[in-house]
Formats: structure tokens, sequence, C-alpha cells
């Protein structure tokens, strides 16, 4: 009897935690660059000194899903996406070097360049610092130049290059600031090869209609273990009454 317990309880607790994970996908459909939860289910047998006669099941977090999401033309200056594989370096509350697909920025009254969250950009020689009275363009290797607003045009400089990564996907984890960091806590190697467009947003890649079927799928998953657990109480029921009759 305790076996079906085992396996109803625990997947029941299991599934609640994964629709959890896309309840989260789902808060996080619009937002920029924002890349999907992945969860699985698994059994794993109860570890003890007697015959391994017991699983439960558990939630395996397989990842993130790091397809890459639709382009948005914003015309802001101040908006970039990363054309294809990528990331763009911040520094996060920790003061370690995150990495990120939302480039939703903005700069701060001192003129260092941020995100929206108000966490600084990461140049590949340091601090990113915009000029005042200057507009920002961008161009695709991530220099930033700044443009005179009035004068001559020959006037512009440029003031910095986003530091623009592309460690292994494999060793990439997603932090409770929903920033990714190398899981082993260094910082990656600028990558050449990367590529950037001003004036664009990266939406999240999150699909609507898959994540909403997944929560319709999870929420019958639950009711089965349910289901399970009634039918476990049920029969122990059934079964004392027989032996008391006995």
């Amino acid at each position: 009897m305790d076996k079906l317990i085992y396996t109803a309880m625990t997947g029941a607790k299991a599934t609640m935690g994964q629709q959890a994970a896309v309840a989260h996908n789902l808060a996080n459909v619009s937002t920029s660059g924002f890349r999907s939860e992945l969860h699985r289910l698994r059994a794993v047998q109860v570890q003890s000194q007697a015959l391994p006669t017991r699983a439960f099941a558990v939630d395996a977090t397989v990842g993130s899903d790091f397809t890459s999401g639709p382009m948005q033309k914003t015309g802001n200056a101040l908006d970039v996406a990363v054309n294809g594989k990528g990331w763009m370096a911040v520094t996060g509350a920790d003061g370690r070097e995150a990495y990120t697909r939302s480039g939703s920025f903005t700069v701060d009254l001192n003129g260092i360049l941020r995100t929206q969250g108000g966490l600084e950009v990461v140049g590949d020689s340091g601090q990113i610092s915009i000029p005042p009275d200057n507009a920002v363009e961008v161009a695709s290797d991530g220099t930033i130049t700044a443009v005179p607003l009035t004068g001559a045009r020959s006037a512009a400089s440029a003031v910095g290059r986003l530091k623009l990564v592309n460690p292994p996907e494999e060793q990439l984890v997603r932090g409770g600031d929903g920033l990714f960091r190398l899981n082993t806590g260094e910082a990656a190697e600028v990558d050449e090869a990367v590529r950037v467009g001003g004036g664009y947003l990266e939406g999240s890649n999150v699909n609507l209609v898959e994540q909403m079927v997944t929560m319709i799928s999870l929420s019958r998953n639950y009711e089965m273990h349910m289901r399970l657990l009634s039918g476990a109480q049920e029969n122990d029921r059934a079964a004392a009454q027989v032996l008391a009759m006995s």
C-alpha cells in the first residue's frame, strides 16, 4: 500500500513544482530576452539498507530553452539585441559578471550605461560612460559611438564596446535574479563573432500555446495523483474492515 502512496504523493508534489515553473514561464511571456525553463519528472529509488522496493518521483530540472526569441524593432538607440548566439555582460547585484539577452539599456545621471533594472553594463575595457548631449549609435560588433547633438558629426567618438560572450550553453546556470552565469564562477571570454543590432529588442522565447497546453496536462496529472491517494485510502479502509472481521 505504501508503495502506491510513495509514488502518488511525490508525483503530486513534483507536479506542483512543474506547475510553478510553467506559471513562471507564462508570467514572462512578454519579458525581453527571457529564456523559458524546462522541467521533467523522473523516478528515483529510495536508498535504504533493505531491498529497493520503494520509489518516488522528483522534478528533474533539465535547464533552459536557449532558442532565440523574435526580434522586435523599437527604434530606440539604447535598445540592443543579440543576433544569433551570444550574450551581453552586466554586473550583477552580487558584484559578479552575469549574462543577459535583454538589451533594454538606459543612461543614469552620471552617464553610465545600465540596464532598466539598474545593473551596470560591462564594456570590454570596463565601464561605459556616455557624454551628455550626445546621441548613441551601436555598431554590429557592440562598439558604442557618441554623436554630439550639436556641431559637426565628425566629432563623433567611440566611448566603449559591449562585452559580448558566447560560452557553451551547458556551462550556463540561471540565477535567482534571472541572469545567467558560468557554473565555474569565472567570467567568460569575449567572443568576436557575436553580433548585435541597435534599435531592436529580442522578445521572450516562451511559446504561449505550448505552455498553456502543458499547464492543462499538469493539472490533469495532479488530479490523477490525488485519485490514486484516495484509492489507496479506500483500499486501506477496506483491508482494515476485513481484518477486523477475521
